[in-house]
């Protein structure tokens, strides 16, 4: 891919407003689309479905129609569109931004993300809601599909700071109160403190018929350890303090996130949940490319290819 394709995060970052961001971001991933084998496929992350005999012609989204020369129709569950979603950790330990010219915390890149699924969803008049916690609920914004409702998403994503705790326990409690219905449930963390525990959570959610994905955001730093020299490293959310050589330490602190990140992978294969580790020095367009070819994947698997 090319142009807006592989704006680099610090890239992106210089862009305005997050309409702006979310936008490129959005137009980046539908022009890598556009060039691939899954043509088509960010309808189909909206549970769209192509025209068959027998289909209801009044559900035939005309839009899709205009965009890519094909009939599409709506997948309608209790006659309404899609409800997704978006929860977005914002505690201390997302507030990490490695070193470069222009760094971007996980927060920062978990709302490109956020704001982008929100501008995607709303432009196919689906449903998108917020939820933003971390000790607390820091953020709520219900589902809607109205117009002007991606500006009540976007100044409540650009509100958040990384700060407290993380209770994950208490999100998903709050969760499940709100999405009664069944619903596409997208959660944005680093899992730090919570890991497998988090997982059997978002199992759980599973469990209850909601579509689960996870973006298991974690920045460059923390995947490979590049630091050279003693250093002493603080842990942002309870202040404690290690000295390490990481040269002496990187072998076995490598083996040791390979774990984690397999532990978190493993379980959420296991309990159907849609698993994507985030890398915050990518390209933001290809990490959601990758995500809606994933969508476009599963949707074709569940109608027999």
């Amino acid at each position: 891919m090319s142009g807006v394709d592989l704006l680099e995060p610090a890239a992106v970052a210089r862009l305005a407003d997050l309409k702006l961001r979310a936008r490129t971001i959005v137009e980046g991933a539908l022009a890598g689309l556009h060039r691939s084998p899954h043509h088509g496929a960010s309808v189909e992350f909206a549970e769209h479905k192509e025209y068959s005999p027998g289909d209801e012609i009044r559900h035939i989204d005309w839009k899709a129609y205009g965009k890519f020369d094909k009939y599409y129709v709506k997948r309608y569950e209790e006659e309404t569109e899609l409800r997704a979603w978006l929860v977005v950790d914002c505690s201390a330990s997302m507030g990490y931004a490695g070193a470069g010219p222009r760094p971007v915390s996980k927060l920062t890149y978990a709302s490109w993300l956020a704001a982008s699924l929100s501008y995607l969803l709303l432009r196919q008049q689906d449903q998108a809601g917020l939820v933003a916690f971390a000790d607390s609920l820091r953020a709520y914004v219900p589902p809607r599909a109205r117009s002007g409702h991606l500006g009540n998403l976007l100044e409540s994503l650009e509100s958040l700071r990384a700060e407290g705790a993380t209770d994950l326990a208490r999100a998903v409690d709050y969760l499940s109160g709100v999405a009664r219905r069944r619903s596409l449930l997208i959660l944005f963390s680093d899992l730090l403190e919570t890991g497998e525990a988090a997982v059997r959570l978002l199992r759980g959610l599973r469990a209850r018929q909601h579509d689960v994905v996870l973006f298991h955001v974690l920045d460059g730093d923390e995947l490979r350890l590049p630091f050279e020299g003693p250093c002493v490293f603080e842990g942002i959310e309870d202040g404690r303090e290690v000295y390490a050589d990481p040269g002496a330490v990187r072998r076995e602190y490598l083996a040791a996130v390979e774990q984690f990140v397999s532990a978190c992978r493993r379980g959420c294969a296991e309990g159907d949940v849609a698993y994507h580790l985030v890398d915050t020095s990518r390209p933001p367009s290809r990490v959601l490319l990758e995500f809606l070819r994933a969508r476009a994947d599963v949707g074709r698997s569940r109608r027999g290819g």
